[in-house]
């Protein structure tokens, strides 16, 4: 989840900060951020909208592009 990690740094918020307004662990947070764990659908969505980015670009890093 590349842009996980990514949105967090440009909000200039620290992992705990992030799971306590989640309601999820740090170390969970952290897992997510490298890969090694993967969020349910419903946390995918709740992180998109305490982030206000897309899903896709939580996933990849990138926004859709039109085409």
């Amino acid at each position: 989840m590349i842009g996980l990690k990514n949105a967090r740094k440009l909000k200039k918020l620290n992992q705990q900060k992030v799971a306590m307004d989640l309601n999820i662990s740090r170390e969970a947070l952290s897992h997510y951020e490298t890969g090694k764990r993967e969020p349910s659908l419903a946390l995918l969505v709740q992180m998109s909208k305490y982030f206000n980015v897309s899903i896709n670009y939580l996933i990849t890093g990138e926004e859709f592009k039109k085409k």
